[in-house]
């Protein structure tokens, strides 16, 4: 008998976008520039500003699995941790703060966010997010558009698990996931459209850029891309996950679902692909009601438990997940659904004590939880 052709190695990228907080008003905190100087000399790339100057984005090495991802984050976690104790300040991962206000928040002094705020005005001031990206590198174009084609009927799934945003400017949304409504304001975001061939990707890339709707194609934002500098595609989508083991769960579980799609075509099976109008009516879903509410089974054209789609998605890549290294990872999603998400924890912290400040304590507690 013929031996199954391994898979390639799906290398693995992971940026986080974390909170400076004040110790003693739990208010977000604009001194992102100290961590990101005090970070230059052991981090160099890897620590970035951001467009606030509340937040810090960091961002690993290119890593051969999920084992060195954890490394990493972690890593990287526990430097920028120690950088912010130094300056008498803490560092949360959550995808919205509680409570703080955009309009009390400093823009970063840099050509690039002058230019974005000056184009798109308060929707880039009010823009106080905080992402987690995943890339999963794919050498080949032609596979790497086919591929987020078909990955974008799991990005619900990926997305209740990761929701971490409940609150906004001191009020409970009633969002699990609050944060995707605060970036929908901007252009060319949200679930991508479907391309049928590379040609027609890079033809709508070069209107943007020769119409003056974008000067480069990293202002293309949606929750799924090709990255326009990289031979990856990055999954956008998810809110910033509150703890280590969670950012590593998701990891994992896009990359098994890149590896797993990338299987069936190799065989000549194809995965279905489904209207975006369709997955969008899921992804409104998963943010309003995270792990507890139910999602559309478009094959059965019913609604079907959030939660047992998610079962759903661990059968269809389990028969990758081992050869990725990743079964650990992976199996971690049964802790999530049992303890709820980043959002369900915040929010039972709000119920029994009705302080948003002890719900920030409780995200800056989790930071380097499990290191």
């Amino acid at each position: 008998m013929k031996s199954e052709k391994k898979l390639p190695v799906f290398t693995l990228g992971v940026e986080e976008e974390y909170q400076i907080i004040d110790p003693e008003t739990r208010d977000l905190r604009s001194h992102m520039s100290k961590i990101v100087e005090g970070g230059k000399i052991h981090l160099r790339e890897q620590v970035k500003a951001e467009m606030h100057q509340s937040v810090v984005e960091v961002g690993t090495n290119i890593c051969q699995n999920v084992a060195e991802a954890r490394k990493e984050v972690s890593f990287l976690r526990n430097q920028v941790g120690e950088l912010a104790a130094r300056q008498d300040l803490k560092v949360g991962s959550a995808g919205t703060h509680p409570f703080s206000k955009w309009q009390d928040q400093q823009i970063t002094d840099d050509e690039r966010y002058h230019h974005i705020v000056n184009e798109l005005k308060d929707i880039a001031r009010s823009n106080l997010i905080f992402g987690l990206h995943v890339h999963v590198g794919i050498e080949d174009r032609q596979t790497a558009l086919q591929i987020m084609n078909q990955a974008c009927y799991f990005l619900p799934h990926i997305y209740a698990l990761s929701a971490n945003s409940p609150f906004w400017e001191g009020r409970d949304t009633g969002f699990k996931a609050f944060r995707a409504k605060v970036f929908a304001k901007f252009p060319r975001t949200g679930l991508p459209e479907y391309f049928d061939s590379v040609q027609s990707y890079d033809n709508y890339l070069e209107t943007l850029v020769k119409t003056k709707c974008i000067d480069n194609p990293k202002k293309i934002w949606w929750d799924l891309r090709m990255h326009p500098f990289f031979s990856t595609i990055e999954f956008r989508i998810c809110d910033v996950c509150l703890t280590v083991d969670e950012t590593i769960c998701i990891t994992a579980l896009i990359q098994a679902v890149v590896a797993k799609l990338y299987k069936l075509m190799m065989s000549n099976t194809g995965f279905n692909i489904y209207r975006i109008a369709l997955i969008r009516e899921n992804k409104f879903r998963a943010a309003r009601y995270g792990l507890d509410g139910q999602m559309i089974d478009f094959g059965k054209k019913e609604e079907v438990p959030t939660k047992d789609l998610i079962m759903e998605l661990l059968d269809f890549i389990d028969d990758v997940v081992d050869e990725l290294g990743s079964r650990e990872e992976v199996n971690y999603v049964h802790e999530i659904l049992k303890n709820g998400t980043g959002a369900d924890q915040q929010l039972k912290v709000y119920e029994e004590t009705q302080d948003l400040t002890k719900v920030v304590d409780y995200i800056t507690s989790k930071f380097q939880k499990g290191i």
